[in-house]
């Protein structure tokens, strides 16, 4: 936990040189001009707590309050440019100074006496622009910056999108915020001696103070329309090596472990299990296995559980049928149940759906005929196995020995042949005489630069098109000339919904991607109609490298499913657009290999 603290404040201190801080910069330094000696205090205090809070507990203060993030975002723009709009224009300071002191004085009337408020009515003068107005200020900025973050604060922010914020994840946060905080303080007392050591800047602070007044309504108007986003990949561009390697001071060996250990789902193991090899272990160090949490639909089976299998092996294997990185791991999964069931192997594909569509029992009874799986499989819709083993990972498989103890388990793709010789190892444990031969499965070929992408706007990242996406209401997008890499943009009329996005008739959505395979998750509106999507690949009808769904240079969408697009000889970088020849589809995510 200490590292993780210790790089985390480390890694804060090093953002004010990433190219994220540009779009706020004029907040950080507006605050060398304005106000007394406590207002650069103000921004501080509040700019931590307020990145700390949201940060960690955005997504259930939205559930618990009704309130949307986009109000939250809003208010936050709102403050800033007010503040902004009061340096600008001198005459509006007095209205403004007098809500500050009202707010600021609002939780202490009660307990004030006629004298009291007599002395400070004299005093407010000199605390109008103190730490109260620097504290709102410091809040709004903690919700509306977006830091660039290294392998540290993903970690935590995962950990957050899932709703288990641990004290650890606080502290750490909190650390990442203090270090980020403290430069930003360097900058603003030293811009204040600044300021007052030189006559010429002081004799002219009110011509100053509504400069920075015009850049902080350029802020609030620029963070509003996403341009402070569009500016970011300008400056890139520009400079393609600024603020390039900031966050190999994180990628450690020390830190990388440090993460594993505290974020990732170890909880079926005991801490001595960590790092040792299996088959050395006593057997006391092992957990026994969580029960499967009984409620959801069966298929190949009659409902099962641990306990009426003590005695055989078995395989749990966490998946879901969209998920192109699961569907790789099928083939080795079904040829063990194959080689192995008749010597005591029971397989369970635990079924925990990514997508609402995946929920629907004829779906999943689809996809399984569809990819040919025999063994036993369960539909875990409401999560609640997935929980029960501190699951965080599509696929993850957990073995299990004849005790009903967790032996081993792996996340992803790969190792194949370690997870077989596992099997075959806790069957000979358990009795059996297995001298059959390994299955032989050719492996995936797996290349790819561009990470899985969303496309509904509760998980949507790295968007190109300069408009702000409207949640769950029809909007006109537009894509930039140049897509910046492993970028996606929506153009013409979309309907983006939380997790899925619905394109109009001749919309377009455009991908900049490194990859050799290209894969979408896409699924009709109306079940009886089947949706067209025209294929180009680098701005021509795609051919040759049309994957089998896109044969033609059109894919058919009819059905819930994972569409095969591109299928490249080599790996490389390419563009990819896709035009939508009516209304009746919608996408979810990408996927590459």
């Amino acid at each position: 936990m200490y590292i993780l603290i210790t790089f985390a404040f480390l890694a804060g201190i090093i953002t004010m040189l990433s190219p994220c801080i540009l779009p706020v910069l004029p907040i950080v330094l507006s605050g060398s001009t304005i106000g007394n000696k406590k207002y650069p205090l103000g921004i501080i205090f509040g700019f931590i707590i307020s990145f700390t809070v949201f940060t960690l507990f955005l997504t259930t203060l939205v559930n618990v309050t009704g309130i949307s993030v986009n109000f939250l975002r809003y208010f936050s723009i709102a403050v800033i440019f007010i503040f902004g709009l009061v340096l600008v224009v001198p005459s509006l300071k007095k209205y403004y100074e007098l809500l500050i002191s009202k707010l600021q004085n609002a939780g202490a009337k009660k307990t004030e006496t006629k004298d009291t408020k007599s002395e400070d009515a004299e005093e407010k003068p000199k605390k109008k622009t103190g730490f109260f107005g620097g504290f709102l200020v410091g809040t709004s900025l903690g919700l509306v910056w977006t830091p660039c973050v290294g392998p540290i604060l993903a970690s935590v922010i995962a950990l957050a999108l899932s709703g288990a914020v641990s004290g650890t994840a606080v502290l750490v946060t909190l650390a990442y915020a203090t270090g980020t905080a403290l430069p930003m303080m360097l900058i603003m007392y030293g811009g204040r001696g600044i300021f007052h050591s030189i006559p010429w800047l002081l004799n002219n602070l009110e011509n100053i103070q509504k400069i920075f007044g015009v850049l902080l309504l350029a802020v609030a108007v620029a963070i509003l329309f996403n341009l402070d986003r569009q500016f970011q990949i300008y400056i890139l561009e520009k400079f393609p090596n600024y603020g390039a390697g900031l966050t190999q001071i994180e990628e450690n060996d020390d830190v990388l472990s440090a993460l594993d250990e505290t974020f990732n789902p170890k909880s079926v193991q005991d801490d001595d299990m960590i790092g040792k090899p299996t088959f050395e272990m006593n057997k006391s160090m092992f957990k026994d296995a969580p029960e499967l949490i009984p409620g959801g639909k069966w298929f190949n089976s009659d409902p099962l559980t641990l306990e009426q299998l003590k005695g055989k092996v078995v395989l749990i294997d966490f998946w879901t049928y969209s998920c192109i990185n699961c569907i790789r791991t099928l083939p080795y999964i079904q040829s063990w149940h194959g080689q192995y069931e008749d010597d005591g192997l029971v397989i369970i594909g635990v079924h925990t759906p990514e997508f609402e569509f995946e929920k629907d029992p004829d779906n999943l009874a689809k996809a399984i005929q569809d990819f040919g799986l025999t063994y036993p499989i369960v539909q875990d819709n409401e999560f609640k196995t997935w929980r029960a083993y501190s699951n965080r990972y599509w696929p993850a498989k957990y073995f299990i020995d004849h005790e009903g103890k967790i032996r081993d388990m792996h996340f992803g793709e790969g190792e194949y042949e370690e997870s077989e010789q596992t099997i075959r190892e806790l069957l000979e444990e358990a009795g059996m005489d297995v001298a059959k031969e390994k299955v032989e499965v050719a492996e995936y070929d797996v290349y790819s630069r561009t990470h899985e992408t969303y496309l509904g706007y509760k998980r949507i990242s790295n968007f190109a098109s300069p408009e702000k996406i409207a949640p769950d209401k029809a909007n006109v997008y537009s894509a930039p000339l140049k897509i910046p890499r492993n970028n996606v943009a929506y153009k013409g009329e979309w309907t983006v919904k939380d997790e899925l996005a619905n394109p109009s008739q001749n919309a377009e959505l455009i991908l900049n991607f490194e990859s050799k395979e290209v894969y979408l998750v896409m699924s009709p509106i109306n079940d009886n109609v089947t949706g067209e999507v025209e294929v180009y690949l680098d701005n021509r009808l795609v051919g040759t490298y049309a994957g089998d769904d896109a044969i033609g240079g059109t894919a058919k969408i009819d059905t819930d499913r994972l569409y095969r697009l591109i299928n490249l000889e080599e790996p490389g970088r390419h563009l990819l657009r896709l035009k939508f020849l009516d209304s009746n589809t919608e996408v979810y995510a990408f996927t590459f290999g």
